[in-house]
């Protein structure tokens, strides 16, 4: 057997076996709650080299057991299209990309359900290959999970806060009540931090923060009753 054989035969024995196990990795989660995620182990890593004690503050909550306010904020403040498109929103990704060649601040156009791949599978950063494996992963649960359940996954890990984690936590943390009864006006203001929790308040909200809470209940008030 050639070399050029024998090397195509390795690289097609390594593409089966990624697909194989990447599918039932997802296909796992779909029944199964992930545990914790690259992106808690590696901040909890962040706080302990700035001194700070190890933090993990997350509590699973079933789909249900979220409040249907927490679950229109987060569609509001991050996708509003999020029922609808098949794991990418081309028309922000293309505004994104429009926005960033003229600004230094870069802004993302990811759905809830890359954001969903990107916490789950994969870890933080802005390259190619990582962005890669991203539509990767947001491709495989738009296809292997539901609508619902990449929902219930999303408000359980995204980072809601400095070591906080999900719905539950963040209600907790800033409201001192289950995410089962935050308000309209709580779940805007915890949706409003999103996408740089460690910089922002939910209870503390600057002008930008309370500017963007009221267009987040302004967006709850148009989306109508949700079809999960």
């Amino acid at each position: 057997m050639g070399i050029t054989k024998l090397i195509w035969r390795f690289v097609k024995i390594f593409l089966i076996g990624f697909i194989a196990f990447t599918v039932l990795w997802v296909l796992f989660y779909r029944f199964v709650n992930p545990p914790i995620t690259w992106l808690m182990i590696e901040r909890g890593f962040e706080r302990k080299a700035a001194g700070k004690p190890w933090k993990i503050d997350k509590d699973w909550k079933d789909f249900d057991e979220i409040s249907v306010n927490m679950k229109k904020a987060a569609l509001a403040g991050e996708d509003q299209s999020f029922l609808e498109h098949n794991g990418f929103d081309f028309k922000a990704i293309e505004y994104a990309i429009k926005m960033n060649a003229h600004s230094h601040k870069v802004i993302g156009g990811s759905t809830i359900s890359q954001q969903t791949a990107k916490n789950v599978f994969l870890w933080q950063g802005r390259s190619w290959i990582r962005k890669g494996f991203e539509a990767y992963f947001t491709m495989l649960i738009e296809v292997l999970w539901s609508k619902k359940r990449i929902m219930e996954v999303y408000l359980n890990v995204i980072e809601m806060g400095d070591g906080i984690y999900g719905a539950e936590a963040a209600a907790q943390n800033y409201f001192h009540k289950p995410a089962a009864k935050l308000t309209k006006r709580e779940a805007a203001a915890i949706a409003a931090i999103f996408p740089s929790p460690l910089k922002r308040s939910a209870t503390n909200p600057t002008k930008f923060l309370r500017h963007r809470r009221y267009l987040i209940i302004k967006n709850m008030n148009r989306l109508g009753p949700l079809d999960f």
